[in-house]
């Protein structure tokens, strides 16, 4: 039988699952914490509240029932008697510790009147020698035990290839840290010498903690050093509009000037797009701040060119704001052209999506908006030449690989021979320009590491008019005097969102439902429409109850977070987000964006509903605290990110793996900054070094870098 046919054990599909595949993901899987099996303590010596470890001979042994049926042995090392107190066990325990029989016994020492005590110890036979290193506890799972675990983890120690790939000159820039290579750092984490500080080892300051952070952050920036310089090698076609172009047309018809933010990153997108290599850019600001129309003038400029521009957006909702706005703004200018804005999403009915998609092969679609229906295999762009992605976060890491993969995939020009300053395209790669925009900033520390292959350009002022939105935090039991705000705020002729977490009741978390909220405001509010919206609703619902809210006939729109984004209602005054605690940081602050559009002062209520008879968790309490505290989206992102980890903030998580293990970006920016010193030297002065460092950190997640 071949070695492929032989089926995996337990614990070998156990260690698959946990991605310990190959010898040096083993070497490199740390322990949570560790405990200390290496000395014996005297009873009469150790201190109460300290896991300690003795030895001594079992005096009594018998199994009680008060309050609950619990098995109590009594253990004397010759210097005290300690209790050791079992609520679940078996009759093999019992055998085990039988009066008479010596016995090592591990827990945490508790001391109170009825003498000492060790609750539910790890018990094994006296005697044998102890061991020299404290014991690692391992991440795991159901199947893998520690034991199979500790040794498989050694085995991939022992087996893996650790030779140095960065010069010690390097190392000695931060810390000295080149007296602890990498296999003498590994070796100490999973085999600590007892001497060593804990308190070192689980805030991981010590040397050898520091040794693998230095390793790990230079690998993620040298991946995303790679990922740039292949960008460099690509080339794109430079979209550059003519002297009396759609840019200026744009600008003429606007009903507002642009701030001087907008100004500045239009031009720097401007700059981007005009040479042939391709664009890879970051549109970050503030909800409100004006980036859609950035990104028109962008897409304009594509299209003077002769190019096409795709725009897609997570969700429908949000992707029909940009498009009734961009027809608004667009329509007229493209008329003359013979050109059109284009509509693609999954729901369209086939007689309408066949009419798009041959409008985008032809080239008569000269911008296309839509949700992930723009990467399905049967849409065929003439010469795309220009690609917007909005709430980029919004989409899992896969969705956005998939997305450049299909880019570089449809972008050639048909025929290929299109004439390209510096040469035809001929067969070098061909990759459209792309914008990513997002209104949650990503902190500085976030854009270093994950984004290090991104150019970033920030609208960090919002237009004039904008009113400052005042956040209050009110308990679920205040409810009624909420309802008595919303019917104050329509007798002045504004407009409400009342926003619910869930769809439909949930055991689990027992909140009200859209429907039910829906019911009740329908009654507390007699003689007023209350509009609903949830995702089960079918699209063309969906969209009446926009336009009507839209259009100022529903004064209250109960919703579930499909309105988060993109909906821009100036004469909506407040905005009401029940169970806010269920929410994220980052969702609450988008929500909030929704209201203070217009001239009204406006306001946000996040309802709050504690656990029965308890406090709200502290996750929770710092979200609400934040949101109280401050307006600006930077701060908001930047304690997002404190409460959540970069894992979470940037969707990572979708990938399977966390794509820093070790180092701490808040903690660790030092080592940051040195890695990014580092990358471009080590990359220049010893590729193949760099290669294998990459590959030994990334295997195959280094893509998941470059999303």
């Amino acid at each position: 039988m071949s070695d492929a046919a032989v089926p995996l054990s337990a614990p070998q599909k156990a260690l698959r699952k946990l991605g310990l595949v190959r010898d040096i993901d083993l070497a490199l899987h740390l322990p949570l914490r560790y405990e200390d099996e290496t000395r014996i303590v005297r009873l009469t010596d150790a201190r109460h509240g300290e896991v300690v470890q003795v030895e001594g001979e079992v005096t009594h042994q018998e199994v009680v029932y008060r309050p609950r049926r619990q098995l109590l042995v009594t253990l004397n090392d010759g210097s005290d008697s300690a209790v050791l107190r079992f609520f679940n066990f078996y009759p093999s325990q019992q055998k085990q510790m039988a009066v008479g029989t010596r016995v090592r016994a591990r827990g945490e020492l508790r001391g109170g009147l009825a003498g000492l005590t060790l609750m539910h110890p790890t018990v094994r036979a006296a005697g044998g020698t102890l061991p020299e290193a404290l014991t690692p506890v391992y991440p795991t799972v159901a199947a893998l035990p520690q034991a199979y675990l500790r040794k498989a983890v050694l085995a991939g120690l022992a087996g893996a290839e650790l030779s140095e790939t960065i010069a010690p000159a390097f190392l000695n820039e931060i810390a000295d840290l080149s007296a602890w290579d990498l296999r003498r750092a590994l070796t100490f984490l999973h085999r600590p010498t007892p001497d060593v500080s804990l308190a070192q080892l689980e805030d991981h300051s010590h040397p050898a903690w520091q040794r693998l952070k230095t390793e790990e952050l230079l690998a993620q920036q040298l991946s995303q050093l790679q990922s740039r310089r292949a960008r460099e090698r690509l080339r794109a076609p430079p979209l550059q509009a003519g002297p009396d172009g759609l840019p200026g047309r744009l600008l003429a018809v606007l009903p507002f000037q642009l701030t001087s933010a907008q100004q500045r990153v239009a031009q720097e997108i401007g700059h981007d797009i005009g040479r042939t290599q391709p664009m890879h850019r970051l549109l970050q600001g503030d909800v409100g701040s004006g980036k859609t129309v950035v990104a028109a003038l962008a897409a304009t400029t594509a299209i003077d060119a002769g190019w096409q521009c795709a725009l897609m957006a997570p969700t429908e909702i949000l992707a029909e704001q940009h498009f009734a706005k961009l027809v608004d703004w667009l329509a007229p200018l493209l008329a003359p052209l013979g050109k059109r804005v284009a509509w693609l999403t999954g729901s369209q009915k086939k007689k309408q999506r066949t009419e798009m998609l041959a409008a985008i092969e032809s080239g008569q679609a000269a911008l296309v908006v839509g949700t992930h229906a723009i990467i399905q295999s049967q849409v065929r762009f003439q010469r795309l030449g220009l690609a917007l992605i909005d709430e980029q976060h919004r989409f899992g890491v896969e969705q956005r690989l998939e997305l450049r993969r299909k880019l570089q995939g449809d972008a050639a020009p048909s025929g290929g021979s299109e004439p390209c300053s510096g040469g035809a395209w001929g067969s070098a790669t061909l990759e459209p320009h792309l914008l990513m925009m997002s209104a949650t900033p990503i902190p500085r520390t976030l854009a270093m590491s994950y984004y290090a292959d991104l150019e970033v350009s920030t609208i960090d002022e919002l237009p004039p008019g904008r009113t400052p939105v005042v956040t209050k935090l009110v308990a679920a039991h205040r409810r009624a005097e909420v309802i008595e705000r919303i019917a104050a705020q329509i007798a002045q002729g504004r407009q409400v969102y009342w926003v619910c977490p869930l769809i439909e009741e949930s055991e689990a978390l027992d909140l009200r439902n859209a429907t039910e909220t829906h019911a009740e405001l329908g009654s507390a509010l007699p003689g007023q429409e209350i509009g609903l919206l949830h995702s089960r609703l079918p699209p063309a619902e969906k969209k009446e109850v926009m336009q009507r809210f839209v259009g100022g006939e529903l004064p209250v729109l109960v919703s579930t977070t499909v309105i988060e984004v993109g909906v821009d209602v100036p004469n909506a005054s407040l905005m009401v987000i029940e169970h806010a605690e269920r929410f994220g940081l980052s969702q609450l602050h988008q929500l909030r964006g929704r209201v203070g559009r217009g001239t009204a002062a406006s306001a946000c209520v996040l309802l709050y509903s504690p656990p029965e008879g308890g406090r709200l968790g502290e996750t929770a309490r710092a979200r609400l605290k934040a949101m109280v505290e401050t307006n600006d989206g930077f701060e908001i992102a930047r304690r997002d990110l404190e409460i959540r980890g970069p894992g979470e903030f940037l969707g990572a998580r979708q990938s399977g793996a966390a794509l820093l293990r070790f180092a701490d970006l808040a903690q660790d920016a030092p080592l940051l900054e040195w890695a990014r010193r580092v990358a471009p030297r080590l990359l220049d002065e010893a590729a193949p070094l760099a290669q294998r460092h990459v590959d030994r950190w990334l295997g195959g997640r280094a893509d998941y870098l470059k999303a």
